[in-house]
């Protein structure tokens, strides 16, 4: 496969997105392909049937190989579901040499330590993010390299998830015939396509609202400081829905997209849908303020739970203030009304965020929409992936020579491995030695 092209692998509740990309000459991407399938076999983010996984990986695979007329061996995959906890914790290390500048080597080490942290039975970290650190009791410091100290200590924000879940999901995608490019957490794969760096900097909380959990992650400084996935999303609204007007799944559905509103005093008392009965039965009548006020309770549940999140970052205090509000991404996020009852609820400025932060201008429209959000924002991740293999391959390359030449040469610099990059290689050795 070409290097300058990354495909992303959304493996979502409700549907699976395959989405090939590639990086144009001005650094935007430009989306080659695309192809969705309905997914069978995952409920709230987690795959709990196998056999159908692939079958709906494979098939939103082959649409998007057609459409691009390219042949995918390798994926980005994004991980969510209800499993999916955080944390905060703190932790420190002595350098045996004050006299030396604190390098990445020590910053690694304090990373590990983190890594020590025992764990409920069956849980791993998945991600480790340094908030900011302290040099011999000094705070508030970004980046400490290339200082001199003692003691480096730093704050962490330490995601937990399951490793079978990912286990699976790193399986299914092998037995679909591809290989795993690389594990991306989605709430995060989401935010790098839809937020802008401004954004990011003045504090901001986006939300994803999927069909079987909804993804929260919360910015303040361009750093990540809190996420938490709630298990709840757009199906436990159908399924209101359902069961409020006892009519199918698949018409709770087209109800709750065609006229669905989060806003009860919209419709008049006698706006009125009608639908079909089952096989010879009277159709149903259903008033749409009805429909509203289902949809009205559920959606106020969702909200009200990802801003206890929010308080529970710390929103209310000045210091960790987001002045950019609330971003809404994902498909639930197209509900009519939702960015005023969002707004409403938290008394916080909110947008509808489209992924089109990085994409080329002329991006077709369907890629564009929030429904996209997470498989944009995981062919960003694989191209960011790609430019980092090159350099290391650089600088592989440009020791090969000094070895030979025995010239000093201008040495590339290596970025530190983030853990997704650790845990993906973790899931390959576990799958290969599992066959």
């Amino acid at each position: 496969m070409d290097h300058n092209i990354a495909v992303g692998l959304d493996i979502g509740t409700t549907k699976i997105v395959a989405m090939i990309g590639r990086k144009n000459e001005y650094g935007k991407v430009e989306i080659l392909g695309i192809g969705k399938s309905k997914s069978l076999g995952v409920h709230r983010g987690v795959v709990n049937n196998i056999t159908q996984t692939i079958q709906s990986i494979q098939q939103a695979v082959q649409e998007a190989e057609v459409a691009a007329e390219i042949k995918i061996e390798e994926v980005t995959v994004g991980i969510a579901g209800q499993h999916i906890r955080s944390l905060q914790h703190s932790d420190y290390i002595t350098r045996p040499n004050s006299e030396t500048v604190i390098d990445e080597d020590d910053i690694d080490r304090l990373i590990n330590q983190v890594h020590k942290l025992v764990m409920l039975p069956g849980e791993e970290i998945i991600h480790v993010l340094p908030q900011e650190y302290k040099v011999d009791g000094q705070g508030e410091i970004k980046e400490p390299v290339g200082m001199y100290g003692g003691r480096l200590e730093a704050n962490f924000h330490v995601v937990v998830g399951q490793v079978s879940s990912i286990r699976n999901i790193g399986r299914c995608v092998q037995s679909s015939g591809l290989n795993l490019e690389g594990i991306t957490l989605e709430p995060l794969a989401s935010a790098n396509a839809v937020l802008s760096q401004e954004e990011k900097e003045a504090g901001v909380a986006l939300i994803d609202i999927g069909g079987g959990t909804t993804d929260l992650a919360i910015f303040r400084d361009g750093i990540i400081r809190h996420t938490a996935v709630i298990p709840f999303g757009g199906n436990v609204i159908t399924e209101d829905i359902k069961e409020g007007c006892s009519i199918i799944e698949k018409q709770a559905e087209l109800l709750k997209i065609k006229f669905g509103s989060a806003w009860p005093g919209e419709n008049k008392d006698n706006e009125i849908v009608s639908i079909p009965g089952l096989r010879g039965r009277e159709p149903k009548e259903i008033t749409l303020k009805n429909l509203s006020k289902i949809i009205h309770a559920r959606v106020v549940e969702i909200v009200e739970q990802v801003y206890v999140e929010i308080k529970n970052y710390g929103h209310e205090e000045q210091k960790k203030k987001l002045i950019a509000g609330i971003v809404l991404t994902g498909g639930g996020s197209q509900l009519k009304h939702l960015k005023q009852l969002v707004e409403y609820i938290t008394g916080m400025d909110t947008r509808i965020g489209y992924p089109n932060e990085h994409l080329a201008g002329d991006s077709d429209e369907d890629v564009t929409s929030p429904l996209f959000a997470t498989a944009v924002g995981l062919v960003l991740d694989g191209l960011k992936r790609q430019e980092r293999k090159k350099i290391e391959q650089q600088i592989e390359n440009t020791l090969e020579s000094e070895n030979e030449n025995e010239e000093v040469v201008e040495k590339p610099v290596k970025e530190r491995r983030s853990f997704l990059d650790k845990l993906t290689e973790r899931v390959k050795d576990f799958l290969d030695n599992a066959e």
